[in-house]
């Protein structure tokens, strides 16, 4: 397996994880999602109190579930990696023991999406975008998209990105609260590992207490909200027409076609 996912440690009690989705044409692949998980234990184990999620691609962040691999799953089929790597990524992401801060270069969607979401913070440069497409697909989103975009942003909007599809830009996510900054297009990983160091100098279990905190306050009835998510994600996915819709979107991006091309511009940047 090549390795997609890369751990440095550029200051003291600071990780950077960087994916390279080059392979997959931006999107997250089983293998990359496995290896991300992998990345964050290790940065954890090895002392980082703040790990920043970047990406190796200029101008684009993490795109949704690669979907070869995720129709194959379905099917029984052979993958690129571990699909449980989706789940232990989220748990690495909800450690008490380490702030998480994603430093969103570019379009993102779905599952690319969801892991943003999951994060403590967020940083998004100017030409980023968010999107759940998964309605387009014919599935629904299985992992946050809906759940913990709807306590971060609120319900009418949430419902809007999740029903309708289409991405919206970084700035307006930041209006309504899903986004601590918007920084300019190149800065978002200088930014955010500025932010970084100054998090990791702060007394540690002071973070892991808050932290705490932060994740019991939208627990409450959040793990529900996501089993059940989860559950109708794989009800959804294993229908024909989810598979036909996904096969088919994937054989326009091997058509060569753009994300903008197969998904919409943001509608508020209009036409």
């Amino acid at each position: 397996m090549p390795n997609v996912v890369e751990l440095d440690r550029p200051r003291d009690g600071v990780a950077l994880v960087t994916m390279n989705l080059e392979e997959s044409a931006g999107f997250v692949s089983w293998a990359a999602i496995d290896q991300l998980a992998e990345r964050l234990a290790e940065a954890r184990r090895g002392g980082a109190r703040v790990a920043v999620l970047a990406s190796a691609l200029p101008g684009h962040w993490y795109g949704h579930a690669w979907l070869p691999d995720l129709c194959n799953m379905i099917e029984g089929k052979q993958t690129s990696g571990d699909p449980t790597g989706w789940f232990r990524a989220l748990d690495e992401l909800s450690r008490t023991t380490v702030v998480t801060i994603a430093a969103v270069s570019g379009p993102c969607a779905g599952g690319g999406a969801e892991l943003g979401w999951a994060c403590d913070l967020r940083i998004a440069e100017e030409g980023a975008t968010f999107a759940q497409p998964e309605v387009l697909l014919g599935v629904s989103t299985g992992v946050g998209g809906t759940s913990r975009l709807a306590r971060l942003i609120g319900r009418t909007v949430a419902a809007e990105m999740v029903l309708d599809g289409a991405p919206m830009s970084a700035r307006r996510i930041h209006e309504l609260g899903g986004v601590n900054r918007v920084v300019a297009n190149g800065s978002a990983v200088a930014v955010a590992l500025e932010w970084a160091s100054r998090l990791a100098s702060r007394p540690p279990e002071a973070l892991a207490a808050i932290k705490q905190i932060l994740i019991d306050n939208d627990d409450l009835h959040l793990r529900a909200a996501l089993d059940n998510e989860q559950r109708i994600f794989q009800e959804t996915a294993a229908r024909p027409a989810a598979l036909s819709g996904m096969r088919a979107t994937q054989a326009r991006f091997d058509a060569g076609e753009s994300i903008r091309e197969v998904y919409g511009i943001p509608r508020d940047h209009g036409s």
